[in-house]
């Protein structure tokens, strides 16, 4: 609907998050409807994983999930791994030239 004005100064919790969806004239039944899901699914957001009911809020709200439930996501990490590195290891797996004429 619309971005929060006031998102919380110490991060979201439970009940910023469902103040902010009663604040912008919504109830919690009300999005699931909407959504196409049961209002219990919808209800479990508060106490377990649920990446339906998670993306429901987050997307009526204009807010990241990631932002509302920091602690339900991780943080994307990438890691690189030069080609140098990746020959070399599959040098020390693979069976030496000598192994090969030996057999």
């Amino acid at each position: 609907m619309a971005k929060p004005k006031f998102p919380p100064v110490n991060g979201w919790d439970r009940h910023s998050i469902y103040a902010e969806i009663l604040r912008q004239g919504m109830t919690l039944q009300e999005l699931a409807k909407r959504a196409g899901i049961t209002p219990r699914g919808v209800s479990h957001v508060w106490t377990r994983t649920a990446r339906t009911a998670e993306k429901v809020i987050s997307e009526f709200l204009e807010t990241p999930a990631e932002e509302l439930w920091p602690d339900r996501y991780r943080k994307q990490t990438s890691y690189r791994v030069s080609t140098s590195q990746m020959t070399r290891h599959a040098r020390a797996n693979s069976p030496s030239s000598s192994d090969q004429e030996a057999a």
